[in-house]
């Protein structure tokens, strides 16, 4: 199997996967068992945004490694504690080797949660905000393969949502990151056909209730 044509890879457990995970063990768990899968809980949505924001510019691998630091560093993004957050909390972060020290995305990241809280009490939830976006199949490819993904790395849903959330005072939300956050939280299942993963996610969407 060509990877590179296919954007699939089998693994020594003789598994057919998205070839992203490549074969780290802490890749393919997340692979397995969290990307793409629905999310309604809004501290989970929040903390999957915010790691979206710091991530631009890096690997997601380099996110991943360090999400219980950046999760204990950030009251377990809690976004109507992050909200409080002041200079004292920010210089605290800054000096945290545990976590990406990027004042512009620190300094984002408790701005979002005071536009988080808003948003929380505009719509009920992050989840019921969110999910009503949801893009119906006429905005979805007909075929999930490698080079649909490759060539779409925004749709005119995640440029919908990053216009209405900058509109709403949020920051490092643009249409890549907003469209790399709807395929983490599940809005859309981009394993791609053939792999492992494509059809439970299908089955785990349809079972899914809409929050709102």
């Amino acid at each position: 199997m060509d990877e590179k044509k296919t954007g699939l890879m089998v693994g020594a457990d003789g598994v057919t996967r998205c070839f992203w995970p490549g074969t780290l063990p802490d890749y393919l768990h997340y692979h397995d068992n969290e990307w793409g899968r629905p999310v309604v809980n809004d501290v989970r949505l929040f903390e999957k945004i915010c790691l979206e924001g710091f991530q631009s510019g890096l690997s997601w691998l380099t996110i991943l490694r360090k999400r219980e630091s950046f999760r204990e560093a950030f009251s377990g993004f809690n976004f109507d504690t992050v909200a409080e957050y002041g200079e004292t909390d920010i210089e605290r972060l800054l000096g945290n080797p545990g976590i990406v020290r990027h004042r512009g995305k620190i300094v984002s990241t408790i701005n979002n949660a005071k536009r988080a809280r808003e948003l929380a009490d505009e719509a009920g939830s992050l989840a019921a905000w969110f999910w009503k976006f949801e893009p119906g199949p006429d905005e979805r490819p007909k075929v999930v393969d490698y080079p649909t993904l490759i060539a779409n790395p925004t749709t005119p849903t995640s440029t919908r949502i990053s216009k209405e959330l900058k509109k709403r005072g949020w920051s490092f939300v643009g249409p890549t990151t907003v469209y790399a956050f709807m395929q983490a939280m599940g809005m859309v299942n981009d394993h791609i056909e053939g792999c492992m993963c494509r059809g439970k996610i299908e089955a785990e969407r349809k079972a899914f209730k809409r929050p709102g």
